[in-house]
């Protein structure tokens, strides 16, 4: 089978180590990130933006604001509302307006939406556990802490740069 190109075959092999490694690590996510949404739809019907709102809410009991759906998820109220509308006319969120603030409401899972949230989160850790177990728990260990290396040089040449 010939393999599909994807955004590490961009890279030559003279380019510099930096380039071919954000390339790999870019074409990981991708390829990870396709198959969940894949199987997200395929298997629940659903969407990775809608998972994601669940499971900000799940981690969340007591409700959250718009706003902070939106920073969490690192998208603009926008999305959220839209995503939020589709949950709520589905029964798996509720929205309670806030007295002390009539532009704001609270967002919280339904039981219904909590039922259907566990069932694809268990779904969603198997793909993910599959996907990963094929590399030895030591390869797992030392990538996650070289990207936790990576992520606080990111965030450290950020703040240099501000």
């Amino acid at each position: 089978m010939i393999p599909m190109p994807d955004l590490e075959s961009r890279a030559a092999p003279d380019d510099h180590q930096d380039l071919r490694v954000w390339l790999r690590l870019l074409t990981c996510c991708n390829l990870i990130e396709s198959d969940v949404r894949s199987r997200l739809r395929n298997e629940f019907d659903t969407t990775l933006p809608r998972f994601d709102l669940m499971a900000q809410l799940q981690r969340a009991p007591a409700g959250m604001r718009m706003g902070e759906l939106s920073r969490h998820m690192m998208v603009t109220n926008g999305n959220i509302t839209g995503i939020t509308d589709q949950l709520e006319k589905e029964g798996l969120v509720v929205r309670t307006k806030i007295e002390t603030d009539r532009r704001s409401s609270l967002i919280q899972l339904t039981p219904l939406g909590r039922k259907s949230f566990a069932k694809m989160a268990r779904a969603h850790e198997t793909w993910i556990k599959n996907m990963f177990g094929a590399l030895p728990e030591s390869s797992r260990d030392a990538l996650f802490k070289v990207l936790g290396e990576l992520k606080l040089h990111v965030v450290a040449d950020r703040h240099d740069k501000a």
